[in-house]
């Protein structure tokens, strides 16, 4: 009996030993695991750290390029404008979810989402615009070229204008009848009523003037007013109650007395009767001045005793 109560001790010694070492890898086995599940924690939230702090500067960088791109002053269309408007707004609420401070990992990844979105509509919001200063300032080159070309246009419109009006004034010079011969017979009437022509001023009643207009191929082959101005021996222009005025030389002029002619071109002489409302002729000097197509024809005269 006693061999058997010494013999069961040993082996009760030896299992409580065994459990303590049991207990005490139990014991190490929860301490490693609980520092590995700490070291992990920790690394987790210095991982979301960096990440805020990278996302913080991304938006930064981001809304650095939106204010840049609006302070281009490039002119901006309706779409563009509100692109703008809801980038910054975007922006706003990304910075208030990352001012909360730790995130999980499901707001992480969507605010990583976020931000990647906003990044690629920030990239092209500032290729849009590019695109618009370019067509801008294409648009205002060609603009200015088309200001350019109009001003050489309208000068050169101007000068062709002036052009044309000299050419047309010297066309109508030229288009106008000059005499090429003429000569003035006094005249007086007998009580039979023939016509014989004098020298003396007492007995004229009348003047008979003369002429041939000079060959004028741009003149035009028609009926053409001719108006008579006869200058009396003292200088004084003679004039009937039905005179009217003309123009001439670039002045109004009244004159004596007024006719047509039928113009041909063939050298044929024409004549003009005119009778004095003055009667008697004075001695002296009669001019008589002719015009036609808003020129002088030329003058002729008559000395008479």
């Amino acid at each position: 009996m006693e061999n058997q109560s010494g013999q069961q001790q040993p082996k009760k010694n030896s299992n409580v030993i065994y459990f303590l070492i049991v207990v005490v890898l139990a014991l190490l086995g929860t301490d490693v695991y609980l520092y590995l599940q700490k070291n992990n924690s920790d690394k987790k939230i210095v991982y979301q750290h960096d990440e805020q702090t990278r996302l913080q500067t991304e938006l930064d960088s981001l809304e650095s390029q939106v204010e840049q791109v609006t302070a281009g002053k490039a002119k901006m269309t309706a779409a563009l404008t509100a692109k703008n408007d809801s980038l910054k707004s975007t922006i706003k609420v990304l910075r208030a979810k990352l001012a909360k401070g730790k995130l999980t990992a499901q707001e992480l990844a969507k605010v990583q989402e976020d931000v990647k979105q906003l990044r690629y509509f920030v990239t092209k919001y500032t290729a849009d615009i590019d695109e618009l200063k370019k067509q801008n300032t294409s648009l205002t080159t060609e603009r200015d070229t088309l200001k350019t070309n109009l001003a050489t246009v309208a000068k050169k419109v101007d000068t062709l204008s002036k052009q044309n009006e000299d050419l047309g004034a010297k066309v109508k010079v030229a288009q106008a009848l000059k005499l090429a011969t003429s000569d003035v017979v006094a005249y007086k009437i007998k009580g039979s009523g023939k016509e014989v022509d004098v020298t003396r001023a007492n007995p004229a009643k009348k003047l008979k003037i003369n002429f041939t207009v000079a060959s004028n191929t741009l003149a035009t082959k028609t009926m053409h007013d001719i108006y008579v101005r006869v200058i009396d021996p003292t200088g004084n222009l003679i004039t009937a109650p039905d005179s009217g005025t003309f123009s001439a030389d670039g002045q109004d002029l009244q004159y004596t007395y007024k006719t047509s002619i039928d113009f041909k071109d063939d050298g044929t002489q024409y004549t003009i009767d005119w009778i004095n409302p003055t009667l008697p002729f004075q001695k002296g000097t009669y001019t008589i001045m002719l015009y036609a197509d808003g020129g002088t024809m030329g003058k002729t005269g008559i000395t008479l005793k």
